[in-house]
């Protein structure tokens, strides 16, 4: 689990096309390698991967994820390349402060930045998403983008918007997008079982 607090920015060092669909990356960090366990998970952009190798790369601490054929059909790993930043968190341990909202680390689908409005200090975000995501979105809920906790502002059909702090548009990769931009999206695990249980209630 995660809070979608993102703790370091990564940056891809290397791509390597594995058997039977797998892609291996290689993610520079600014963890101690000594600290990162064999088999953990770390969040990269939203998606929950598991540490396969850790280590230096040159000067830099980094670790190694496989990324399965599912993983790059559902999200947007598909498209990182070497040079590309990633938003980085590492799995919650017992006694951590839950500062954003609970996040699975497993991403629902794939938002498109369709606009950005820059104000002095902040930024508005509003976003596209598949429609059968839509549903799960509500005004003041939670949503993670790119593994980012965020607090939705407005709603619009398929579309909404986020307000993003200059804290955020500095540590994480938001600062960066453009509109047409593409991000992982998690929905609130809340709003997804609360209409599961709707729909399972006779009418």
């Amino acid at each position: 689990m995660f809070t979608g607090i993102v703790s370091d920015l990564g940056e891809v060092l290397d791509v390597e096309e594995k058997a039977e669909g797998l892609r291996r990356l290689t993610i520079a960090c600014g963890y101690d390698p000594d600290s990162i366990d064999i088999g953990a998970s770390i969040a990269c952009s939203g998606i929950c991967l598991t540490v396969v190798g850790r280590g230096r790369t040159g000067n830099r601490s980094s670790f190694a994820v496989d990324a399965a054929a599912e993983t790059l059909r559902m999200t947007t790993a598909q498209t990182w390349r070497r040079g590309a930043k990633l938003n980085l968190e590492r799995s919650l341990r017992l006694g951590d402060e839950l500062g954003g909202h609970m996040v699975s680390g497993h991403v629902d689908g794939i938002a498109e930045l369709i606009a950005r409005d820059d104000f002095l200090d902040s930024a508005e975000l509003t976003l596209r998403v598949p429609a059968a995501l839509a549903r799960f979105i509500a005004p003041k809920g939670s949503v993670a983008l790119d593994g980012v906790s965020l607090t939705v502002n407005k709603v619009d059909g398929d579309t909404f918007s986020v307000l993003i702090i200059p804290h955020t548009l500095q540590v994480t990769t938001l600062g960066a997008l453009r509109p047409g931009a593409r991000l992982n999206i998690e929905v609130d695990q809340m709003a997804r079982y609360a209409a599961r249980l709707l729909e399972s209630m006779p009418h």
